[in-house]
C-alpha cells in the first residue's frame, strides 16, 4: 500500500477538546443576582419580558450579529455621486439590526414612556443584557435615553419629538423627520481638540438669527474633535452664546428646517480601539442650525443631566462585559481538559473564576441599586440617601467598574488561552471594548474629583448614605472599618482629598458594594468580597484575580455565577 492509498492520508488529527460555542442559553435565567436585584428594585413585572429576551439573545443568529456589525466597520461617503455633500454613514445590516433589537425593547425610553415603579431598574437590566451581546449599539441607544429628560423641560420641542423619539421601531432612512421618518436618534456633541472633559474651553459661538435666549434659532461655528453616532437625527452640543458668550446647550437637526441638509460637516470617523461598530466623528458646524435649550449660559448643567445618565450607562455597559467574559470563562473551563481533569476541577482555576465571579456579582449589585436610586431621586419626596446613591456613588461606581473591567476582561481572556487573543472568537472584542466606558464621559480623575465636589455640595446627603450603611457594618467588624476610614478620608485637608481622590472613590465603592452583598449576597459571597475587598485578605490578595484564601468555597462561588 502506498501513502497516497492510506485511508488517513491528509489527516494529521480529530479535533477534541475544545469548548463547543456558548449558544442557546438563558441570559437572565442563569443570573441569580439579577433576578434577585430585578425583585427588590421593584421591577420582578418585567421578568417575563427579560426572561424571553434573555434567550433571544443568546440564539447564534444573532451571536453573529456582533461579529459581523464589528468586521464591517462604518464607513464615511461625504459627497453623492452629483458632488452634493451628504455626509452619510454606511453600516452593515447587522447594527440596523443590533439596534432595532434595543429599541424593541424599549431600552432608549421605557422609564419615561409608561412610567411606573421598577421602571428604571427594568431598563437598566435590559441594557445589561443586550451589553453582553454587542457594545457599540448600546452608544446611540444611551444618548437618546439621556437627552429624553433633558428635552421634557422643552414642552414645545419635545411635543413634536415626542413620538418619533419614544418610538419602538428603528428607522434606518437618512431622511427629515418632516418627511414621514418614524423614529429617531440623538446624540451628544461637547468635546473640542483644546478641551477633552475641560467643555469650559470649548470655542464653538452660537449666534442668535431671531430673539435670543431659550428655544431661540441659532447659527453654530466652531468644531467637536469627538461628536458620537453622527448619522443621529440631532445632537446636544454645547457652544458660546450672548453677551458674555457663557456655555449653553442647542438642539442641533441633522437636517434644517426647510429639509435641507443641516450644515454640520462630517471630517473623518475615529479609527478607534474598540468600539468599531459605532461610528464616531469629528465635524465642523458652518453656521449649522441649532435651537437654544435650557437657559443661556447654563449650557454644562443643562447636558451635565443628560452626562448623568449616560455615567450609569457606563457602568452598566462595564458591567456587562465582565459578565459575558465570566459566563465565557466558566463555559470554556467545563469543557476543556489539561493535566488529566477538567480546567473548572483544577483548584488554581477554580480560584480564578471563583474571584472574578464575586467582582462581576458586585458590580451587578452596584448598578442596579443605582438604577433604583436614580428613579426613587427623582420624586419630590426622594430621600437624601437616595440622591445620595445617585449623585455621589454614580461617579465612583463609573471610575471603579469601568476601570476593574480592563483587568477583568483580561484575565477571562487568559482563562481561554491562545483561543482567547484571536479574532475568531468574542475574548478579543470584549477586551478591546474595555477601556471605552473609562475615557467616555468623564475621565477617571474627572470622576474621582466630581466625587469630591458632590461629598461637599450634597453634605446632608452624603451623611445620610454613610448612616444607612453603619447598621450594616456594625454586624461586620471589617466593614465598619472600611467605613470608618473613608469617613475620616473625607475629613482631610482639602488638598490631601484631592491627592487622595482615586483612593477615596475606590473605597467608596468598594464599602457600596460590600453593604449590598452583605445585605443580599448570601454569607459565601459577602464573607468572600468584604475579606478580600477590604479585609486582611486583601493584602494576601493583591490586585491579582485568582488569590482568593483557601476557604472559601470557589466551586460554590462559580456555580452560583453561571450554573452548569
Amino acid at each position: 500500500m502506498n501513502a497516497l492509498s492510506h485511508p488517513h492520508y491528509g489527516q494529521t488529527h480529530e479535533v477534541t477538546n475544545q469548548a463547543p460555542p456558548l449558544a442557546d442559553y438563558n441570559a437572565l435565567t442563569t443570573d441569580p443576582a439579577l433576578i434577585a436585584a430585578l425583585e427588590r428594585e421593584g421591577a420582578g413585572w418585567h421578568l417575563e419580558a427579560l426572561s424571553r429576551d434573555g434567550l433571544a439573545l443568546t440564539q447564534p443568529g444573532v451571536l453573529a450579529l456582533a461579529e459581523l456589525a464589528n468586521r464591517h466597520t462604518p464607513e464615511l461617503n461625504t459627497h453623492s455621486p452629483r458632488g452634493e455633500r451628504i455626509d452619510a454613514i454606511e453600516f452593515h445590516p447587522a447594527w440596523h439590526t443590533l439596534v432595532s433589537l434595543l429599541r424593541r425593547e424599549g431600552l432608549h425610553s421605557l422609564p419615561f414612556e409608561a412610567p411606573r415603579p421598577g421602571a428604571m431598574a427594568a431598563r437598566c437590566a435590559g441594557y445589561f443584557l443586550h451589553g453582553q451581546l454587542e457594545s457599540g449599539s448600546l452608544c446611540p441607544l444611551t444618548m437618546t435615553f439621556a437627552s429624553i429628560p433633558v428635552l421634557q423641560n422643552e414642552p414645545v420641542l419635545y411635543a413634536a419629538l415626542r413620538e418619533p423619539l419614544l418610538s419602538r421601531e428603528h428607522d434606518a432612512r437618512d431622511i427629515p423627520l418632516g418627511a414621514g421618518k418614524r423614529s429617531m436618534l440623538i446624540g451628544m456633541g461637547m468635546t473640542e481638540k483644546q478641551g477633552g472633559s475641560d467643555v469650559r474651553s470649548n470655542q464653538t459661538r452660537a449666534h442668535a438669527t431671531g430673539t435670543p435666549g431659550r428655544s431661540g434659532e441659532y447659527q453654530l461655528i466652531g468644531h467637536k474633535w469627538f461628536f458620537s453616532a453622527p448619522q443621529c437625527d440631532a445632537h446636544l452640543v454645547l457652544a458660546r452664546a450672548g453677551e458674555g458668550e457663557a456655555l449653553s446647550c442647542f438642539y442641533v437637526p441633522r437636517f434644517s428646517p426647510d429639509g435641507s441638509k443641516n450644515a454640520v460637516q462630517v471630517q473623518r470617523l475615529k479609527d478607534k480601539l474598540g468600539n468599531r461598530s459605532n461610528a464616531s466623528s469629528e465635524v465642523e458646524f458652518l453656521d449649522a442650525y441649532g435651537v437654544m435649550i435650557g437657559e443661556e449660559g447654563r449650557g454644562v448643567p443643562t447636558i451635565i443631566e443628560m452626562a448623568n445618565y449616560t455615567r450609569l450607562d457606563c457602568v452598566i455597559g462595564s458591567a456587562s462585559l465582565m459578565r459575558a467574559a465570566i459566563v465565557q470563562a466558566i463555559h470554556h473551563a467545563r469543557h476543556r481538559s489539561v493535566f488529566g481533569a477538567k480546567l473548572v476541577e483544577q483548584p488554581l482555576m477554580r480560584n480564578v473564576l471563583a474571584d472574578l465571579a464575586l467582582e462581576s456579582e458586585a458590580a451587578t449589585v452596584l448598578f442596579m441599586r443605582l438604577a433604583g436610586a436614580f428613579e426613587r431621586s427623582a420624586t419630590a419626596d426622594g430621600a437624601p440617601e437616595e440622591r445620595a446613591w445617585r449623585r455621589i456613588v454614580t461617579p465612583a461606581a463609573k471610575f471603579w467598574v469601568c476601570k476593574r473591567a480592563l483587568e477583568f476582561t483580561g484575565e477571562a481572556m487568559e482563562v481561554w488561552g491562545g483561543n482567547g487573543y484571536v479574532e475568531t472568537g468574542p475574548m478579543a472584542r470584549f477586551y478591546r471594548e474595555a477601556p471605552v466606558n473609562s475615557i467616555w464621559e468623564g475621565s477617571g480623575n474627572v470622576m474621582c474629583l466630581d466625587v469630591l465636589r458632590a461629598f461637599e455640595r450634597e453634605s446632608d446627603a452624603a451623611h445620610a448614605l454613610l448612616a444607612s450603611w453603619e447598621p450594616v457594618a456594625r454586624e461586620r467588624p471589617v466593614l465598619a472599618r472600611a467605613l470608618s476610614e473613608l469617613a475620616g478620608a473625607l475629613r482631610a485637608e482639602p488638598a490631601t482629598r484631592a491627592a487622595s481622590a482615586r483612593r477615596i472613590a475606590q473605597q467608596l465603592v468598594l464599602t457600596a458594594q460590600a453593604v449590598l452583598l452583605a445585605q443580599h449576597g448570601g454569607a459565601e459571597v459577602a464573607d468572600a468580597f468584604i475579606e478580600t475587598r477590604l479585609g486582611d485578605a486583601r493584602g494576601e490578595a493583591g490586585r491579582v484575580y485568582g488569590t482568593l484564601p483557601a476557604r472559601f468555597d470557589h466551586a460554590g462561588l462559580i456555580e452560583r455565577a453561571f450554573g452548569g
